[in-house]
């Protein structure tokens, strides 16, 4: 596993891409541990070992609102290991397949945006997913986050599709993909077991070519395109 050492004696590098800030080396082995996107009041920055007790603390403080998107195992009992979590989290940015982020807002831990299934060569994507506490939802927090990533897994990172998946029960991560102009594409039927069972979900992405300006800054810019999206309702007639 990379050392905190050898990232801080890494070169840093600024980018500006369209409204987006980041500090970063030139690929994963040189990303050092304080890289962050930021805009605004909303920072992202790697997660580490030391913030599972005030990630703790945010988890089991919003548990009602969390637990119905929270995946679960089909095989054993869920246990709520936050230590366990991060160490997972981090073991998939060690090998390059995953990136894992904290939102901030004004300095405050408010939610995770974890970046999974990192593909490059003729595939070249990445799932996004996102969770952020009650007290902060509807603020266009999490737009940012997401467009952030974004922008960086294209501009940065070099991937062609950032996916997100979606139950079509969750009524504010759909806005969130509405407000960010990712397409619509399909629906993958009992894909991940979430609370209990196994959940449909609705395959939202955008590709680069679609975005050459930034998601953040066509956002920003008022300027995304209006999209037509099935009725969620739909779906749940079906289950």
């Amino acid at each position: 596993m990379r050392s905190a050492a050898l990232c801080q004696r890494r070169a840093q590098q600024l980018f500006v891409i369209g409204w987006l800030k980041v500090e970063h080396g030139t690929n994963f082995d040189s990303m050092p541990l304080s890289f962050a996107l930021t805009h605004d009041d909303v920072r992202l920055r790697l997660v580490r070992m030391r913030d599972a007790k005030v990630l703790e603390a945010r988890l089991l403080e919003n548990r009602a609102w969390l637990r119905p998107w929270e995946a679960t195992s089909p095989y054993a009992p869920n246990s709520f290991d936050v230590k366990g979590m991060i160490r997972s989290l981090l073991r998939s940015y060690d090998d390059q397949t995953g990136i894992p982020f904290l939102i901030e807002y004004r300095g405050a831990i408010v939610g995770q945006i974890n970046v999974a299934n990192i593909l490059h060569g003729s595939v070249s994507s990445a799932v996004v997913g996102y969770w952020v506490t009650p007290d902060v939802a509807g603020r266009g927090i999490t737009p940012t986050a997401v467009a952030l990533v974004s922008d960086y897994l294209f501009n940065v990172v070099g991937l062609h599709r950032v996916e997100i998946d979606i139950r079509p029960e969750n009524a504010a991560s759909l806005r969130v993909v509405q407000k960010l102009g990712f397409r619509y594409e399909g629906f993958k039927e009992r894909f991940i077991h979430i609370n209990g069972a196994w959940r449909d979900h609705m395959v939202f992405a955008l590709t680069h070519e679609e975005v050459l300006d930034g998601v953040l800054n066509r956002w920003l810019r008022r300027a995304v395109p209006e999209l037509t999206y099935p009725n969620p309702a739909d779906f749940l007639q079906k289950l």
